[in-house]
This record gives C-alpha cells, structure tokens and sequence, in this order.
C-alpha cells in the first residue's frame, strides 16, 4: 500500500489530506510531523502557508535533517506554493520580511510572493506537460515567481509563457495551489511519475 504523507507544520493540511485521500484512499494518507512519522511514507507534500514558519518548525521538530537525508535518497517530494520555496536551492530575497532558511533540493531560484499581496491572487489556467482535457486550473495565492531554472530542474507546468511548475527527478514544485482546484489530475500525475506502479 502506498503511503504519502502530508507536512503537518502548518499550511494547508487538511486540502492536501483530502486531494490525495480522493486519489491513494483517506486511510493512505498519513500527517507527519516527527522523523518516525516520515520514515514510514512513500512520498511527502510540502504544502502552501507560510515558508518561514514551515522552515523554522522543520528545525524545532528536528524534522530537516531526516528530510534533507530522505530527499538525498530518492523520496518523492510535492511542493507546493511556500512548499516550493521550502525546496529551493537559492531565494533571492523578497520585498519586506525574512525569508527561510530551504532545503536546496530543487535547482531554481524563486522569489516570495512576487505576484503581489492577498488582494492580487488570482485563478489561471495552467498547461501540464502530458495532462490532458482542459488547462488546470491553477489558484495563485500569494504565490513565488519562478526566476530561474538550473541544469538539474525542468519546466513542466505553464501559466501561458510562464513557468509555473518545476521538477527535478522525483522532486516537483509547483507556484500554485492544485489541492484548492477540486481536480485531481496533479495529485495522480504526480504519484504515477514518481512511485512504482503497484
């Protein structure tokens, strides 16, 4: 039985709980919080929130080396929004505010919030390379800008030119919210490419 697990630091936990359990089965899908708790899943989402708090609670619950060693052996990662920023190797530094300390496991630079305040999020379509039926639709909250893609990253998702989707092996990050969309085909594009199948 596949197991993701779901970061339980803060964010949006209990949207990504219930896209997953709509594809794997609720009973499938696992919180994590501690490195027991990650040791015993198969795949992990970092979700949207905030990515200061995320960073400094992978630190008070010990949760960033375990994860850094996970990630160093091929666990499959989802970020998405602040949990893109989480996974990046450089941030370049946003206007106002600290930004976090990442995991440097996904070649891009990004930026926070660099689509503006609350006020300026908006619903887009996205193209998902070999998704197929209509564009996705993408919920930009807050969101990064994707600035720069190194050698180890690809695009994979765009809002018209825009990149807005990245990934590198078994680890993705994603601008935009897809467990606020009501459409599963991220949540099982994702599992498909990056697990064996059963």
């Amino acid at each position: 039985m596949t197991v993701v697990g779901v970061l339980a630091l803060q964010g949006d936990v209990p949207e990504h709980r219930a896209a997953f359990g709509a594809v794997v089965g609720p009973g499938s899908v696992h919180l994590v919080r501690t490195p027991l708790e990650l040791a015993k899943v198969d795949a992990l989402v970092i979700p949207g929130g905030e990515s200061t708090a995320i960073s400094e609670l992978l630190d008070k619950g010990g949760l960033r080396r375990a994860l850094t060693e996970r990630i160093a052996r091929g666990l499959p990662v989802l970020g998405t929004c602040a949990g893109l920023i989480v996974l990046a190797d450089r941030l370049e530094p946003s206007p106002g505010g600290r930004d976090p300390v990442s995991l440097q496991a996904l070649d891009v630079t990004v930026r926070r919030n660099d689509y503006g305040r609350q006020r300026e999020s908006f619903e887009a379509g996205v193209r998902i390379e070999g998704m197929r039926g209509d564009p996705f639709p993408g919920v930009f909250i807050r969101a990064p800008r994707i600035l720069e893609i190194g050698k180890k990253a690809r695009p994979f998702a765009w809002r018209d030119e825009e990149v807005v989707g990245v990934r590198a092996g078994p680890v993705w990050g994603l601008t935009f919210h897809p467990e606020l969309s009501g459409d599963p085909r991220v949540a099982r594009a994702f599992l498909a490419a990056t697990l064996p199948a059963p």
